[in-house]
């Protein structure tokens, strides 16, 4: 192991050289470095994993970039969220893997209180997606214990169900919407926030639930609910 270190280390660096250029700076951290360590370890502090980079895009479009170049190169892609996963499933198992990190990616894009639906950045913390429908007096109502640093493409990714399953759905009743790179580099758009689809095959249903095996979910739009007038809690 320690014979290919300097191996790796030098195809790490042409690899990255040969990044687009909108990816370099502070949006791209080394595997090797001691700042790829929280990316490269999951929530139960029991799975640890190596990768070759991790880029961290600040928009669709460098998103695009990096997808369309890693097709093009013939590198694997992990996709990250807010990485609060207990299973390992969003950490790279070997350094032949580049982290796809969506944390920057994390806008509140608009909530429509006429409609009832908001869209968000992938990378959007879940709090602060419930904390903007709170704003307009609605309620988003996926909840779950990791609210506060799990992100609502992640909730996508994983089909979510929470403490409020049974009343309203798992993460896959509240989806209107999804924006996604596919994996050579297309953005598909289906943000039309329509109650009523009936076109026929469903590529919105597709990506959920898939974790990233299909394509790197970049935008979201939710259904959103009428704040409750009231809330208790059984013990």
């Amino acid at each position: 192991m320690t014979a290919d270190r300097p191996s790796l280390q030098r195809e790490t660096s042409g690899a990255i050289a040969e990044l687009p250029a909108q990816l370099a700076g502070d949006a791209l951290i080394d595997g090797q470095s001691p700042q790829a360590e929280r990316y490269l370890i999951d929530w139960s502090r029991d799975r640890r994993g190596s990768a070759r980079f991790i880029v961290r895009p600040g928009s669709v479009e460098d998103v695009q970039a990096f997808v369309r170049w890693c097709s093009q190169s013939g590198v694997a892609i992990v996709v990250q969220g807010g990485n609060t996963g207990l299973a390992g499933g969003a950490i790279p198992d070997s350094s032949d893997y580049a982290v796809l990190s969506l944390e920057r990616l994390n806008r509140i894009r608009c909530v429509d209180p006429l409609d009832f639906t908001l869209q968000a950045d992938a990378g959007a913390v879940l709090q602060d997606v419930k904390d903007a429908a709170e704003a307009s007096d609605m309620t988003f109502p996926l909840a779950l214990g990791a609210q506060g640093s799990c992100t609502i493409g992640g909730n996508v990714a994983t089909n979510a169900g929470g403490i409020n399953v049974l009343r309203y759905g798992m993460t896959r009743d509240l989806v209107l919407g999804l924006e996604t790179v596919l994996p050579d580099g297309t953005l598909w758009s289906g943000m039309n926030g329509l109650r009523k689809d009936n076109r026929g095959y469903s590529l919105k249903q597709l990506m959920i639930g898939s974790e990233g095996t299909l394509g790197v979910v970049t935008g979201v739009e939710v259904r959103l609910s009428p704040r409750p007038t009231q809330v208790e809690t059984a013990y």
